[in-house]
């Protein structure tokens, strides 16, 4: 089912974390936050909407971390519904794609229900004092990538958040499928 996500709340903070690493290692916020700004994704393997951009979203992250934007991706799917989110199957989706950044694993589910995360991919993008100034997608794809001159809306958000502190006032919500939240 696709859901679309919500307006973005402009100076909300970013909540903190401590989660697995695809390499092992655990990751914080403090540790993936960049100098100018921080992209915190929710992302998962299987998503159709996930896979038609998978390669424009690690081409445009290579790009911000250049600029000084952190970057970090949350898979937050239950994997025992979902064995294609496995993280086995995480460390082959980083490395098939060639992630610039951490691939971690949000195993209870707190991370993605802190953030209100509400599809795959959701994206997060924060000032460098880690405000929110950018909750909007890739670009226009969907389920198939959008035209190759398509708008990078997150990328030239993110660069204004870079320069300026601050996001663009006009977004445009991310769709995706919806979180795999483990039955309660």
């Amino acid at each position: 089912m696709a859901v679309s996500t919500p307006i973005c709340d402009f100076g909300w903070k970013a909540v903190d974390f401590r989660l697995k690493g695809i390499d092992g290692r655990e990751y914080t916020l403090a540790e993936v936050r960049g100098p100018r700004g921080s992209l915190v994704m929710f992302i998962c393997n299987h998503c159709p909407y996930v896979r038609a951009v998978i390669d424009r979203l690690v081409r445009d992250v290579k790009e911000l971390q250049a600029m000084g934007i952190g970057a970090v991706a949350i898979m937050p799917n239950d994997t025992e519904a979902y064995p294609e989110d496995s993280f086995a199957n995480m460390k082959t989706f980083a490395r098939d794609h060639g992630f610039t950044f951490p691939y971690v694993i949000d195993e209870t589910q707190e991370v993605a229900r802190a953030y209100d995360a509400v599809c795959t991919p959701d994206f997060f993008g924060f000032d460098a004092d880690l405000g929110l100034q950018y909750r909007g997608r890739l670009d226009a794809s969907r389920k198939e990538a959008a035209p190759a001159d398509a708008q990078r809306e997150l990328f030239e958000a993110m660069k204004q958040v870079a320069e300026t502190g601050r996001g663009p006032e006009d977004q445009t919500a991310s769709m995706g499928c919806s979180i795999k939240w483990r039955a309660a």
